[in-house]
């Protein structure tokens, strides 16, 4: 347990009383179902980059990479530019398409309904096979993330790890339950600022300017620590694994949670605004998150006795050992901001599939706002406490189940997402057949090791996926009329649409 738990305690309940604050105040600003999934499109450029960032990199920016960084150094470079580019080109290629489209498909607000309305699915099976994939992945999703805060409170405040599960998820099902998404993208803004504030303090204040000693320590204890092309063993990294790492990139294109982002902003043009938000801020926490690690070398080196067998525990080691208490507690308070973050987003469009996906589209079409929302809450308390049951479990793979669900949506989703962005020739066929080979394909991988299957399955999965969905669209020929012009008219309102 950390010590001077009290001082930090305080600053743990200010905190969260601001963020329940906010969510109060987003509650009152929610009257239908596009406030509470899409926050009214009323996002300015920093909330709507921000909320973006926050909600993508959880409680792995401060604690995995950290981790991963202080186990293999700079090799960790692959994994941080595959992801800064991958940030980069989402945004560059997406973000004003998917906003401006979604618009015009129905004023469509969850990424099922948008690819239905697209393809013009009057058998609604689209809509279903992607609100199913989004709940199965979404579930392991959101329970990696309450690990993680059990596991933070845990090491905080010593409680029994259960204990501690149930109230993180009750701190993050509160704000979302009632301000829906304005209260998760508010809250985002000020995590997404404190996550930053944390990753760049911690590794200046451990440093105090001499930053001469980092490479040479490094060099000393392992010069393989210094290279991008050799594990800390010494042998040279395999183009599987540099792939591998650099392949996470591609995640992004078909994340739920940071797609509806673009399609929040209050308009095109503020997007260009986010977009350079958005990638300086990816830039400078992933840096810090990487200096961290290193940084980490440095310290456990010169004042811990023996090694340390936990890397990812290095942020809060660092920040109890310099910091006074009440400093350490908004430091350490930036670990729950990331898990957060995260997690209520991913509660959020987890509902939203559950709302407008399942219930208004096989149950009850003609549901009014009310009850969609109404739908909506009952669906993040539901979806929580499931994601709480699989989260009881302290042993569960944080690391692992993100990576498996960061590639179940990039290869379901992700080509999807982009080539009906671009490509007018792309039918309802083609679509389904996309996900289901980039769902499958994820599952099936998963399952094998060795040679080419060691490969991230995020790789294969894309590549199936972008190849079934042009295949199939050539084969089943090319649209009907009406979805040709309705393509074409998407494309006029890009550069008209406010």
């Amino acid at each position: 347990m950390i010590d001077n738990s009290l001082a930090i305690s305080f600053t743990f309940l200010a905190y969260l009383v601001v963020m329940l604050g906010i969510g109060l105040y987003a509650y009152k600003r929610t009257s239908n179902s596009e406030d509470y999934f899409l926050g009214g499109r009323s996002l300015g450029p920093w909330p709507t980059a921000l909320s973006a960032g926050a909600s993508d990199m959880s409680g792995w920016l401060l604690l995995g990479l950290p981790g991963y960084a202080f186990a293999a150094g700079m090799e960790s470079l692959w994994l941080a530019g595959g992801l800064l580019v991958g940030t980069w080109l989402n945004w560059l290629i997406c973000a004003k398409r998917l906003r401006t489209y979604s618009i015009q498909a129905n004023n469509s607000l969850t990424l099922p309904e948008y690819l239905s309305t697209r393809f013009q699915d009057n058998s609604k099976l689209i809509q279903s096979i992607s609100a199913f994939f989004i709940l199965l992945f979404f579930l392991f999703y959101t329970s990696s993330g309450l690990v993680a805060g059990g596991k933070l409170f845990e090491t905080v405040f010593g409680l029994d790890y259960r204990w501690a599960v149930v109230i993180g998820t009750v701190c993050v099902v509160s704000y979302t339950l009632f301000g829906g998404f304005l209260a998760v993208s508010w809250t985002d803004l000020v995590q997404g600022l404190l996550m930053c504030a944390a990753l760049v303090i911690v590794p200046l204040a451990i440093m105090e300017g001499d930053w001469s000693q980092l490479p040479d320590t490094l060099a000393a204890k392992n010069p393989e620590l210094l290279t991008l092309w050799n594990d800390i063993n010494g042998e040279p990294l395999s183009i599987i694994g540099i792939v591998s790492l650099a392949a996470w990139g591609l995640g992004y294109f078909g994340q739920p949670h940071i797609l509806a982002r673009f399609k929040a902003s209050r308009s095109n043009k503020d997007i260009t605004t986010a977009r350079r938000i958005a990638v300086g801020w990816t830039a400078l926490s992933m840096a810090g998150a990487l200096l961290i690690g290193l940084v980490g070398i440095v310290y456990v080196d010169n004042h811990m006795a023996g090694a340390l067998e936990d890397g990812e525990k290095i942020f809060m080691i660092l920040v109890n050992a310099v910091f006074n208490p009440v400093v350490a507690g908004i430091l350490l308070a930036a670990i729950l901001a990331a898990i957060m973050s995260t997690a209520d987003s991913q509660l959020l469009v987890s509902s939203s599939a559950l709302a407008e996906d399942f219930y208004k589209a096989w149950i009850n079409p003609n549901a009014s706002q009310s009850q969609i929302v109404n739908v909506g809450r009952l669906g993040v308390v539901a979806l929580s406490i499931i994601a709480l049951i699989l989260a009881f479990n302290p042993e569960s793979s944080v690391l692992g189940l993100v990576s498996y669900a960061w590639a179940g949506f990039g290869a379901a989703f992700g080509p999807a997402i982009i080539l009906s962005l671009f490509w007018r020739n792309m039918n309802r066929n083609g679509a389904l057949a996309g996900i289901l080979v980039g769902g499958i394909t994820i599952v099936v991988w998963k399952q094998l090791s060795g040679g080419i299957f060691d490969i991230y399955e995020i790789v294969p999965g894309f590549i199936l996926s972008t190849i079934a969905i042009i295949a199939v669209s050539l084969i089943t020929g090319a649209p009907n009329k009406e979805v040709l012009n309705t393509f074409d008219e998407y494309e006029k309102k890009l550069d008209t649409l406010a």
